[in-house]
């Protein structure tokens, strides 16, 4: 891992962390997007990572009034920016559901050609603290193959918000050839939650000799404090709870050393490989 104000020209791939503020206004969100991937494109980014939800959120709940397909106006916004700046871009969003009373809780990946490269239904809905995503959303199924995707000589796996409290969700990308993690969440704040966040961050960096990315959200009580973790646990970036960019360098060397010297996931005697 490198420091976020080492020169662009360092080995490793580029990551830009897109700590925004999102609105139940999907057009503001949208100009939000487009003015961060710009200053992404400006850092020399290879990678811009947003939240959870980054098309559209409010407290109260999110559901079937803030869903879109794959080809509507948000996703068609990250084709054209990734394709435009030459970079890849990842954001929450929410999709539309099997039945109108429910939605899906969405990450899409879109290349630096433009192009999906995949979607991640988030498979933990967050019934916990006093809030159910359940009532409005619909889980992602359990026998999807993880959401992974290569950028630069580095491969990403994807899990949402929730999903971080469950140790398979990032072992299962892992098993299907993630090097680094990409957490994109709405961290809602309260009690010993950015502790918790912070915890679990590391715990999945150490027990996987991953890299993690985790991408907090900023206003509307949530958490923020994204955070950006080496295959080793160190924390290498971490931001406060407000509306913040910043770009850091992953080196997939580094990744290679650590699980030569920390071989874990090959030591492992209980194995689930991805389904």
């Amino acid at each position: 891992m490198t420091a976020p104000d080492e020169a662009a020209s360092t080995a490793g791939v580029r990551v830009t962390v897109a700590q925004v503020e999102v609105s139940r206004d999907h057009a503001a969100n949208r100009d939000a997007v487009t003015a961060v991937v710009r200053e992404a494109a400006e850092a020399g980014a290879d990678l811009v990572a947003l939240p959870e939800y980054a098309s559209g959120y409010e407290r109260r709940g999110v559901g079937p009034a803030h869903a879109e397909p794959l080809d509507g106006p948000f996703v068609t916004l990250l084709r054209s920016l990734a394709a435009e700046h030459g970079l890849a871009v990842v954001a929450g969003m929410t999709l539309p559901g099997r039945s109108p009373q429910r939605a899906v809780n969405a990450v899409v990946a879109v290349g630096a050609d433009g192009e999906v490269a995949g979607v991640y239904r988030k498979v933990h809905l967050y019934d916990a603290f006093g809030s159910r995503e359940s009532d409005t959303l619909e889980p992602g199924p359990l026998d999807a193959r993880p959401l992974t995707f290569a950028v630069g000589g580095l491969t990403f796996g994807v899990l949402t918000c929730y999903d971080l409290r469950f140790p398979e969700s990032a072992r299962r990308a892992v098993d299907a050839g993630a090097q680094a993690l990409l957490v994109p969440a709405a961290w809602v704040a309260g009690p010993l939650k950015a502790d918790h966040w912070r915890t679990l961050l590391r715990a999945r960096a150490i027990e996987n000799t991953a890299a993690v990315v985790g991408v907090g959200m900023a206003g509307h009580g949530t958490t923020g404090r994204s955070l950006v973790a080496g295959p080793d646990g160190v924390v290498t970036l971490e931001l406060g709870d407000g509306p913040q960019t910043a770009t850091v360098t992953l080196d997939p060397a580094a990744i290679t050393r650590t699980r030569a010297a920390n071989p874990s996931l090959a030591n492992r005697r209980y194995t689930t490989a991805p389904r």
